[in-house]
């Protein structure tokens, strides 16, 4: 299993915990667990191979639980945890974490279906077999826009063929937040979280070389419950082949903490604030 797929299984339950509002602390460890998998210079299976959990350990924010989990990915592709789930994903709780759909219909949908996974749902969803759960239209309607919500957040962007440099990617975050903060931008009126559908969230878009960028702050699940509202910005990036986006948050762990660090793409900031450092000119009485 590659990095990617062995992220992607770590996010995937991250959001089933999220789900059923497990702890924040435990769902964000899986998350960081994901961006380093994500940030990695080489596979995961060489760092097993070579130096087993101790070398996972010693990546970031690796502990000795998840190692046992990442470990089980590498060698087994199995998902496995010390906690007494085992990393099994309760099918019929999952469903039921959905608007409209109750612990009776998420048993029906899962024995009389056969359907184990959200992405099966939402297939079942388009295709007409929920209607033999007598699922009317409007609850219909809502249960797909759920799914399309949750399964947007699920899944990692596919990698682009090439992104900006880190370095353009932080300064598009930076005049953002700057604007922003002058309101100096136009707002729009997110679906999400937003019952009276005022504009309040600014928008940000700018053309620099062969990007075209938009910018704003996330409006996540995650964010609202974490107070993170205005300060993680996705950055949304297209040169007409190429496209995909990336999240610019402050770093509260480590040796970038308290800096702005664009996830995913962490081993590249650092080496960007290295050669700031590098350069800059020396203080008075150094």
């Amino acid at each position: 299993m590659d990095n990617r797929a062995i992220a992607q299984k770590l996010i995937d339950y991250a959001n089933y915990l999220e789900a059923r509002e497990a702890s924040i602390y435990r769902c964000r460890a899986y998350r960081r667990a994901a961006e380093t998998m994500l940030a990695l210079d080489r596979p995961a299976a060489q760092i097993v191979d070579q130096r087993g959990r101790d070398g996972l350990e010693e990546l970031p924010g690796i502990g000795s639980h998840l190692s046992f989990t990442i470990e089980g990915l590498v060698r087994e592709g199995v998902f496995r945890t010390q906690d007494a789930e085992g990393g099994n994903i309760d099918v019929e709780r999952l469903f039921g974490s959905l608007p409209g759909v109750g612990p009776r219909l998420a048993r029906r949908i899962h024995h009389e279906l056969g359907i184990e996974t959200l992405e099966q749902l939402e297939q079942a969803a388009h295709d007409g077999r929920l209607d033999a759960l007598d699922v009317g239209p409007k609850r219909l309607r809502g249960i797909i826009e759920s799914l399309e919500a949750r399964l947007r957040r699920q899944r990692f962007p596919e990698p682009s063929q090439r992104e900006p440099e880190v370095a353009e990617l932080l300064a598009v975050d930076r005049e953002y937040r700057q604007r922003s903060e002058q309101g100096e931008l136009s707002t729009v009126a997110p679906r999400r979280f937003n019952p009276e559908q005022e504009p309040w969230l600014p928008l940000f878009e700018v053309r620099r070389g062969d990007w075209h960028y938009r910018a704003l702050f996330s409006n996540s699940a995650l964010a609202h419950r974490l107070g993170q509202t205005r300060d993680w910005v996705v950055i949304y990036f297209s040169d007409g082949e190429s496209a995909g986006q990336r999240t610019a948050v402050t770093e509260t762990r480590g040796d970038l903490h308290g800096l702005r660090v664009v996830r995913g793409r962490e081993r590249e900031c650092r080496e960007h604030y290295a050669a700031q450092t590098a350069t800059q000119p020396p203080r008075l009485g150094a």
